[in-house]
């Protein structure tokens, strides 16, 4: 097969992410938000918050990483975050997002499935505040949904606190203004 033929084969395949639901319902509308719009809506609000990274970022590689970090979610579906850091559920992730990445020719996935595995590790500046962003819409969806989906997953304040912190190891200042509207939160009953 052709490389272009190849490359817009693994374009049909990546579509599926539009089917992959997620937990949380986007701001305003009834049906939880799938994890292609995630994709999307963390790229830019990657690049409106760049400038309070803890340390320089290259914002190109971010937008790259938070594109691909949920590839594996085709094969492995979504699971809310404070439920889905499991070695069986980032192995079944793991194992997606090569296969997806697996169907560029000549090798063009290696190139990503290394920033995935960056973005997995979480030890480059890069890396820190790609993972920080992509906490920050699901948190901004139930603060505007007075905690919805941690209400219906029984899902308790320190769980809350303790998985969203590492949104402070890529912006210190984004944590402090995240951690203020949960401790608010908190004091409206949304999140117990």
């Amino acid at each position: 097969m052709k490389e272009i033929a190849r490359i817009l084969e693994f374009i049909v395949e990546i579509e599926k992410l539009k089917d992959v639901h997620r937990k949380t319902r986007p701001v305003g509308l009834e049906r939880v938000e799938n994890s292609a719009e995630h994709s999307w809506h963390v790229c830019l609000a990657a690049l409106m918050l760049k400038d309070h990274a803890d340390q320089p970022v290259d914002i190109d590689r971010v937008i790259r990483m938070l594109l691909i970090h949920d590839l594996g979610e085709i094969d492995a579906g979504d699971t809310i975050i404070y439920q889905s850091e499991t070695a069986e559920n980032k192995a079944a992730e793991a194992a997606g997002v090569a296969r997806v990445l697996g169907m560029l020719p000549g090798g063009k996935g290696d190139e990503y499935l290394a920033l995935w595995h960056e973005f997995e590790a979480g030890e480059t500046a890069d890396s820190r505040y790609a993972r920080a962003i992509d906490r920050v819409p699901p948190l901004l969806h139930n603060l505007h949904a007075e905690g919805e989906s941690w209400r219906r997953n029984r899902v308790p304040k320190d769980k809350v606190f303790e998985i969203n912190a590492r949104i402070g190891q890529g912006s210190h200042a984004l944590w402090d203004e995240i951690r203020s509207r949960l401790d608010e939160a908190v004091g409206k009953g949304w999140l117990e």
